[in-house]
């Protein structure tokens, strides 16, 4: 399996007991769906490797404790703490409405109230404490901020994302 094919579901935290079993810190805002997953797979190295689970449950609020059938003591839970967790896309609940995942959007066009077609999203930048479109129109890169106040439509069957943009900003980049 390739990361391309997964989506990031959490990190390896620390050991819960002395038999092996880990919390993971999860990247969701609904971590009770993931409460009786089978498997996962882990990144180690390079590689996602597949580990099957035993029994998996909550853990205070957003930690899940994962007990894995290859990890039955502390210097094996020793050896994935601060691993990610990953899932197949295909794993991934539906969205709908104007809810989308990130990787969902790539190659949507962005439609601007005012200006029109303003640009294919190229990528999405989350690493900043404002999410981005890094969208790309005749050569030049726009950066149109993530937020329910721009957004006004996702057309998942045009592919295209419809934006309501603070006066100006598009200006900034197309002039």
């Amino acid at each position: 399996m390739r990361k391309e094919d997964c989506f990031y579901l959490g990190k390896v935290v620390s050991r819960y007991s002395f038999k092996g079993e880990v919390l993971v810190k999860l990247d969701t805002d609904e971590p009770e769906i993931y409460e009786n997953m089978e498997s996962v797979f882990v990144s180690l190295g390079n590689n996602l490797v597949p580990f099957f689970i035993d029994r998996c449950r909550l853990h205070k609020s957003a930690l899940l404790r994962i007990d894995f059938e290859e990890v039955k003591e502390e210097s094996s839970a020793d050896k994935i703490i601060g691993s990610e967790l990953y899932l197949p896309l295909t794993m991934l609940p539906p969205l709908t409405g104007d809810k989308f995942y990130f990787h969902e959007v790539i190659g949507f066009t962005l439609l601007d109230e005012t200006h029109g077609d303003i640009g294919i999203i190229k990528a999405v930048n989350d690493s900043a404490s404002q999410e981005l479109f890094e969208a790309e129109k005749d050569g030049k890169e726009l950066l149109i901020p993530i937020s329910d106040d721009i957004i006004t439509k996702v057309d998942r069957e045009a592919k295209t994302i419809h934006v309501k943009t603070p006066e100006g900003l598009v200006d900034l980049y197309l002039q």
